[in-house]
């Protein structure tokens, strides 16, 4: 729970400015996508107000790789996300190195409002069933809120990113700078992030057939292992203080680099 309740603040943050600079300053890359490439030259100067977006965001996904691999709950879809990250470091990092801190922006933006929303949804999962009690409320809140989720994931991710970053970066970014370095390695990486926007939207989808088909009587994360109820005792041979300790290894939890962690979301 600590997990999403933090991701639920950044990604708010982090969203709410990215909406400020689109919508309340003088950028139209939302409504005119083609000129994230208009007047672009090599090595131009960053405006200060995006570069603290890059930076903010560049530092928050350098942290969720090594979050990921050893502080997170282990998923089924936890090696596809350690991928994510990677491939978005490398965007950031890439497009501010290139100049292509334009549609840098306009990618953050469609992609971080899935990110409360999911954040939203879980914590309220977590809320519905607390103190030995049901709390209809979060249970309501998490139905709207994934809802909300699946739909604005197709809506952003599935629509809008194709229609307006790939559709800038494939075809306007040529017509504005004929010869635009790096447009296959940058273009490549933006595929890749389309690739796993699909992948993601089937668990989202594989969700709702659950829910439909009764399988599923109530939201949970897809993503999850299924765990074991039985436990095993396993006893540590070691030191004179603590010899003969026990410790409970519940099965179903994985083992990462000396950290067991647990199979849920």
């Amino acid at each position: 729970m600590p997990e999403s309740a933090w991701k639920l603040i950044f990604y708010s943050v982090s969203w709410s400015y990215s909406t400020y600079l689109l919508f309340f300053c003088q950028y139209p890359f939302f409504h005119d996508p083609p000129s994230v490439f208009y007047g672009w030259t090599s090595g131009m100067g960053v405006p200060a107000d995006i570069a603290v977006a890059y930076l903010i965001q560049g530092s928050f996904y350098g942290h969720s790789i090594y979050a990921t691999m050893y502080m997170d709950a282990w998923r089924k879809d936890s090696i596809v996300m350690i991928v994510h990250h990677v491939i978005t470091l490398a965007l950031i990092t890439f497009s501010y190195a290139f100049r292509y801190h334009s549609i840098g922006i306009l990618v953050l933006f469609l992609h971080d409002l899935n990110d409360i929303l999911l954040e939203f949804t879980k914590l309220n999962v977590y809320f519905k069933s607390r103190g030995g009690h049901y709390h209809l409320v979060n249970d309501m809140l998490s139905t709207v809120g994934f809802i909300s989720f699946g739909i604005t994931w197709f809506w952003f991710r599935l629509y809008w990113f194709p229609l307006k970053v790939l559709y800038a970066s494939i075809v306007t970014s040529v017509q504005s700078v004929p010869s635009i370095p790096f447009y296959f390695f940058f273009n490549s990486l933006l595929f890749a992030l389309l690739l796993m926007n699909i992948y993601w939207f089937l668990f989202i989808v594989q969700t709702v057939v659950k829910v439909l088909t009764g399988q599923m009587t109530e939201v949970n994360d897809v993503r999850e292992y299924e765990e074991e109820q039985q436990m095993s005792t396993v006893q540590q041979a070691g030191h004179a203080g603590d010899a003969g300790s026990q410790i409970l290894v519940k099965r179903g939890k994985c083992m990462r680099n000396g950290i067991i962690k647990e199979k849920h979301t």
